[in-house]
């Protein structure tokens, strides 16, 4: 829905216009309206009913009535990383906050721009124990890049430009709005939203330092084994042109992180795959093996690097572009870090390479590649593909890719096996098509993900890759894709186990698998025809194909797909926990 041109000058008037008297909640919705929010996902509750009213009056903005609170901040999250926007939440008070804690960690641990809006108790009333109170403050700031308790409607202008402003600049995250009820209701003199703001404890650096850019560059152009490391920085930072553009000048491999698929185009040669725990064997060598490492909006995190001493047992040196001079040497000490936003940075650096009279070391650069192409002839990711038995999820996700590979599609995926076999098997070749959670493992986020996303991209096939354990979590948000109309396609790869809990203890506990097995399952095609929409079961691996053609012609209808999947099948290749990311299982023979 889009925002009327009368409706945004009336938003963002300008400060010195005929005041108008106005309750907080109004002054709320004309802030939303003056930061461009299209669209905006909660449930309503006692806290927040004078927002709810103040949006009854105004028709801008769609608001969608989810059935969790935890679906609200997954869809609005969903959102944000297909199109880069801020989402945008709402909840009540107490349970309303509490519910959404997950979504709200999720979106922090992944860097995702967002305002959630809390309602809470009235002022009067904070510290009381009121009904339905929590401390909203609290209990959500070590999970948010901020928090306001906004006290006097006099204040909610300035402090939602504030709110908007942090979530997406800088490191990008989360910032929770907690409003109570009085100042909702409250009429104060309102002469417009602000314009600009200033905050003098936050000022995020975006220039990188031109000295340590031509050192990065001495570094890289002397290499001998080099390598490129990129994670969810470059989506979020929309450095992607960028990055490929470096990449294709200089000709050095390079890789991408779960959150940072998409980023260089999968089908190109010079990309060696996902790297870390269940990287390929060509990705993960190149890391441990190579002599200069550039690593991009990526943070060295345990899934990737595996043990930090195995690690460190190879020389090299290490360049880190970030925005956040947190990450920088936090897991592993660089030669040349470099704060800044990376789409600047790498701007800079394609001039210096261009400027500059040094040259890569083809020679060099052809050894590395014959060793890189010896890694990756063993083919890391095979398996049975000839089985017409049993369903193999691997051939669920790669026959969905060269189905779609075309086509104007988005992928989310909820968290365990079938999350890394999509994140090993559907090859991306555009950015933000790949949507999951990474640094928090969040359970249930998938087919929230895939509302947010069909929303925001109604002419765009959106795909939930889920299993039968994850898709329970929030499956009552099928309820919701009913009532908006966003007729997405969930692929459940069931194996009728936790797969990745599963996997684990056969791995690590000698086969005892403790509560694993999933005992009473529903009959998803029932259940998806109970909420109205279209169940299909598929049980051989001959029908797979035919299910998605089928499903993809429904395209105004939601369809729920049972593939029934080999339960022994593991994702492989394998770092256990506490090896080096070398040090990998290649299969059932390395058990």
């Amino acid at each position: 829905m889009e925002i009327s041109k009368a409706e945004l000058a009336s938003a963002a008037a300008a400060t010195g216009a005929a005041p108008q008297d106005l309750r907080g909640a109004e002054i709320l919705i004309k802030a939303l309206q003056a930061e461009g929010v299209k669209y905006i996902w909660g449930y309503p509750g006692g806290a927040v009913l004078h927002i709810y009213d103040a949006f009854y009056k105004q028709d801008t903005i769609q608001h969608v009535l989810v059935r969790h609170e935890q679906a609200a901040v997954h869809a609005a999250d969903g959102y944000a990383r297909a199109t880069g926007d801020v989402g945008v939440a709402l909840v009540t008070s107490g349970p309303g906050v509490t519910n959404a804690v997950t979504g709200i960690a999720t979106a922090y641990m992944d860097s995702i721009p967002m305002v959630i809006i809390t309602g809470q108790v009235p002022t009067a009333a904070i510290g009381l124990d009121a009904f339905q109170e929590c401390d909203t403050v609290g209990i959500t700031r070590p999970i948010v890049k901020h928090n306001f308790l906004v006290k006097d409607a006099r204040d909610m202008a300035m402090v939602m430009k504030k709110a908007f402003h942090i979530a997406r600049s800088g490191r990008p995250g989360p910032v929770v709005v907690d409003v109570p009820k009085d100042v909702s209701f409250n009429k104060v003199s309102y002469a417009g939203y602000p314009e600009s703001v200033e905050m003098r404890s936050y000022n995020p650096v975006r220039k990188g330092h031109g000295g340590q850019i031509r050192k990065a560059l001495q570094l890289l152009m002397s290499a001998k084994r080099p390598y490129i490391y990129t994670g969810g920085g470059v989506l979020l930072g929309n450095a992607t042109e960028e990055l490929r553009t470096l990449v294709n000048m200089l000709g050095y491999p390079v890789t991408n992180t779960l959150m940072g698929l998409g980023a260089y185009p999968a089908s190109d040669r010079k990309f060696l795959g996902m790297l870390g725990m269940h990287g390929t064997i060509e990705a993960n060598n190149a890391m441990q093996n190579c002599d200069v490492l550039l690593a991009v909006g990526a943070r060295f995190d345990d899934r990737v690097i595996g043990n930090p001493k195995h690690f460190a047992q190879n020389e090299r040196k290490i360049i880190h572009i970030d925005i956040d001079p947190s990450s920088i040497s936090k897991r592993v000490k660089v030669d040349v870090p470099i704060v800044g936003d990376v789409k600047d940075v790498l701007t800079e650096l394609i001039h210096m390479v261009r400027e500059s009279a040094l040259k890569v070391d083809d020679k060099a650069l052809a050894e590395w590649w014959k060793t890189i192409e010896t890694w990756r002839s063993k083919d890391c990711l095979k398996y049975d593909r000839g089985n017409t038995d049993v369903i193999k999820p691997q051939y669920v996700v790669e026959t969905l890719w060269n189905m779609t590979r075309d086509a104007d599609a988005y992928v989310t995926s909820d968290v365990g096996q079938h999350q890394m076999w999509a994140a090993q098997y559907y090859r991306f070749d555009e950015p933000r098509r790949w949507i999951n959670s990474g640094g928090l493992g969040t359970m249930g986020v998938g087919i929230p993900y895939a509302m947010g996303i069909k929303l925001a991209k109604p002419d765009s096939e959106v795909f939930c890759i889920t299993g039968e354990g994850s898709v329970q979590m929030c499956i009552q948000e099928l309820s919701t894709c009913l009532q908006y109309n966003t007729p997405i396609k969930i692929m459940a790869l069931n194996n009728r186990y936790l797969g990745m809990v599963r996997q684990w203890q056969e791995i690590d506990y000698e086969g005892r698998y403790s509560h694993s097995y999933m005992d009473a399952l529903p009959n998803f095609v029932k259940l998806a025809e109970a909420y109205g929409h279209v169940g299909m079961l598929i049980e051989r691996p001959q029908d797979v194909e035919g299910a998605i053609r089928e499903a993809r012609k429904l395209k105004d209808r939601t369809v729920f797909m049972d593939f029934r999947t080999d339960p022994t099948e593991n994702v492989f290749p394998m770092v256990k926990a506490g090896k080096g990311i070398t040090e990998m299982l290649l299969g059932s023979e390395d058990l």
